[in-house]
């Protein structure tokens, strides 16, 4: 395949296209160098004379709405992935496309996972081009192994609102599975059989979209309310047997980790907050839905009630311990960007303050202002980290692209960045001299924990200082790494990577922090 794009220096050294799929790329400047010039994006201003007077725009099935929005060769179609493994929709979608006949779609999810497998054959036929977001196991090998066409692209959460708002992607069809909506194409996800929480991911696609197809297994009389999309903004609306699976939709990590060295690890960092005067009455926090994210906070909440101290939010990835923080009194809010269970769910439904966000209110760095900078520490996951601080969590140290970057480099922007992990998985250290994909740069990332101590970013001397006193085990970050090293045997054994750029890592401003080279095997 011909190499169809140039690459440059970026800000941090790394070599990254200018050019993604015959379209300019801008190199990552630094944090906040990167300023957007012109207006929004708008899409086409519709007309009430072509929409039912009854609001009724229920169509048979998927293939004639697709029919209908008028799809064709080299359109770009969206989904979102508050279904997670258990959706049944995408797959739905490029079927019926392939049986239409068209060709060299861009496909724009918030996010793939495994279930969406079945899209490889459609990445292989020609019916899909490439894949422009996160990329997490099956997907991503094909992927790495440089068998997509076109060159792939993973933003954040926050990235690809920014990416809709601004033009970067425009959206011809938007299709948002809901697991509740009525026939004016007002849903929800908060009732009916998958339910999944909300539907903040599908936020942008709904506004900025061309034509916008809602799927529903619950088709409820109007109105559908919450509106969570709204069906001023919708074209057709389809009914599906089922569009999703239940028990794959809700995360299958919501349970806390029972590894000694993961509670070690999540102990800490609870205590870390504690010790260095962050838990404090009215402070905030955001962690994950993953075992340590859980525990940590599991331990919090036991400091909170020692020290009678009351959160002001908390932000989700909702949990049932997020909601019984919220039943207890232990915070005011849960600002929900992603709900994770069905406690997540219920609290939603019934608690008042159990808030549903979008990546627009938290997390669009082209807004006038994101709620993740009020954010007073952000405990965060990693694949690599290195002794610089900066962070990889899309691929592993072999180079293969398994990961989707998610809100985490939205949540880096938090007043303590908290990176918790093993100082190294399946005997790889996960503590390198320089990461393999750069996604998160080392000045937003504050502390590292493991457990077998903590790191805290030189630059952070307010940290270094609030910690004195603390019996917790602070270290250099190239100590850690070093240990790691002499019980693994020695330093990650480096990738076999080609010269071929598969894939595009985004910074929050839309520019090109970093690239994904081909796996040779």
């Amino acid at each position: 395949m011909a190499k169809d794009y140039k690459l440059e220096e970026n800000a941090t050294g790394r070599l990254v296209p200018t050019t993604i799929n015959g379209e300019k790329a801008v190199p990552y400047q630094g944090v906040g160098k990167y300023k957007p010039t012109g207006k929004k994006t708008a899409p086409p201003i519709a007309t009430c004379a072509d929409y039912p007077d009854d609001g009724n725009k229920v169509v048979g099935n998927l293939k004639t709405a697709l029919l209908k929005a008028g799809i064709k060769d080299g359109m770009t179609i969206s989904t979102h992935h508050h279904f997670r493994n258990g959706d049944f929709v995408t797959n739905a979608i490029f079927d019926a496309a392939a049986k239409i006949g068209v060709k060299d779609l861009r496909w724009f999810p918030s996010a793939s996972f495994p279930c969406h497998a079945p899209i490889i054959e459609h990445l292989k036929s020609g019916v899909v081009h490439h894949i422009e977001g996160s990329m997490n196991g099956p997907l991503g090998e094909f992927a790495s192994k440089g068998k997509m066409k076109g060159m792939g692209v993973l933003r954040s959460h926050g990235g690809r609102y920014q990416a809709v708002q601004d033009g970067e992607v425009h959206i011809d069809i938007a299709v948002i599975a809901a697991p509740t909506a009525d026939p004016f194409g007002n849903a929800n996800g908060l009732y009916g059989e998958s339910a999944c929480g909300l539907l903040g991911f599908a936020l942008a696609d709904s506004q900025y979209a061309d034509r916008v197809i809602v799927v529903t297994d619950h088709l409820i009389d109007f109105p559908c309310y919450p509106w969570q999309i709204q069906g001023n903004y919708v074209d057709y609306v389809v009914v599906m047997d089922k569009i999703g699976d239940p028990e794959k939709i809700i995360s299958g990590t919501t349970r806390i980790t029972r590894s000694p060295d993961r509670l070690l690890i999540a102990r800490m960092a609870a205590q870390f907050l504690r010790d260095a005067g962050i838990m404090r009455d009215g402070f905030s926090f955001q962690a994950g839905a993953g075992g340590t994210s859980l525990a940590f906070v599991d331990y919090l909440s036991r400091f909170m009630r020692e020290a009678n101290v009351k959160a002001r939010f908390v932000r989700g990835g909702s949990t049932e311990f997020l909601a019984e923080m919220l039943e207890e009194g232990l915070t005011d809010y849960i600002l929900d960007g992603q709900t994770f269970d069905l406690k997540g769910i219920e609290s939603m439904r019934e608690h008042p303050n159990h808030v549903d966000t979008s990546p627009f209110t938290s997390y669009n760095y082209h807004g006038k202002g994101m709620f993740a900078t009020m954010v007073d520490a952000a405990i965060l996951g990693a694949t690599e980290v290195d002794v610089n601080f900066n962070g990889n969590v899309v691929s592993h140290s072999d180079g293969m692209l398994l990961h989707g970057i998610g809100g985490w480099q939205n949540t880096l922007f938090s007043g303590c960045t908290i990176l918790t992990v093993p100082t190294f998985r399946n005997r790889i250290p996960i503590l390198v001299d320089e990461v393999t994909t750069l996604t998160g740069p080392g000045e937003l990332i504050d502390v590292v924990v493991t457990e077998r101590g903590i790191a805290i970013n030189p630059e952070r001397k307010d940290l270094i200082k609030a910690i004195k006193g603390s019996d917790l085990p602070i270290r250099p970050i190239t100590e850690l790494k070093e240990e790691a090293e002499e019980i693994c045997g020695g330093k990650p054994g480096k990738p076999n990577l080609g010269s071929r750029v598969i894939a595009a890592i985004k910074w929050v401003d839309g520019t090109v922090i970093d690239a994904v080279r081909q796996v040779l095997d």
